[in-house]
C-alpha cells in the first residue's frame, strides 16, 4: 500500500491542475472576442517559468515524479495560454510578450549552471530555492497587473 504522503501528493496535484486551468474562462473570452483586451501576459509567463524549474527539480530528484508530471502539465497549459496571447494581443503588446518569453532563457541558464557547477543535494537544493522564489513571483504577478 502506498504511503499517506503519496495520497497527499496526488490531492496536491489535482488542486494544482485546477489552478493551471483556472484562467480557462478568460482565454475562452479572449478567443471569443479575438482580443486580449486589457489582460496581461505577465502572470502566465511567470507561471511558465516556475513550472519549468519545478519540472527540472522533479526530474532531477529521485522519486519526485508527482512534482515533475504536474508541472510538465503546467508547462503545456501555460505555453498554450502564451501562444493565444501572441495570436490575439495588439501589435504593441507582442513585443513585451516576446521579451517575457525570452526570459525562459533563465530556466536554461539555471539548468546549465546547476549541471556544471553543482552536484547531488547542492544542485537540487539550489534549484528548489530558485523554484520557490519563482513561486513567490508567480503568485505576486497578478498584483503587478493591478498596479498598472
Amino acid at each position: 500500500m502506498a504511503e499517506p504522503s503519496f495520497f497527499v501528493g496526488v490531492i496536491g496535484n489535482i488542486i494544482t491542475i485546477l489552478m493551471f486551468l483556472s484562467p480557462l474562462k478568460t482565454f475562452l473570452r479572449i478567443i471569443k472576442h479575438r482580443s486580449t483586451e486589457e489582460f496581461s501576459s505577465f502572470p502566465y509567463i511567470c507561471t511558465l517559468l516556475q513550472s519549468s524549474l519545478w519540472t527540472y527539480y522533479g526530474i532531477m530528484k529521485i522519486e519526485e515524479y508527482l512534482v515533475a508530471t504536474v508541472n510538465g502539465f503546467g508547462i503545456v497549459v501555460e505555453t498554450i495560454y502564451i501562444i493565444l496571447f501572441l495570436i490575439y494581443a495588439p501589435r504593441k503588446m507582442r513585443t513585451g510578450i516576446l521579451v517575457g518569453i525570452m526570459n525562459v532563457g533563465v530556466v536554461g541558464a539555471a539548468i546549465i549552471a546547476t549541471q556544471l557547477a553543482l552536484q547531488g543535494e547542492a544542485r537540487s537544493g539550489a534549484v528548489g530555492i530558485m523554484a520557490a522564489g519563482l513561486n513567490i513571483v508567480m503568485y505576486a504577478s497578478p498584483l503587478v497587473v493591478m498596479v498598472s
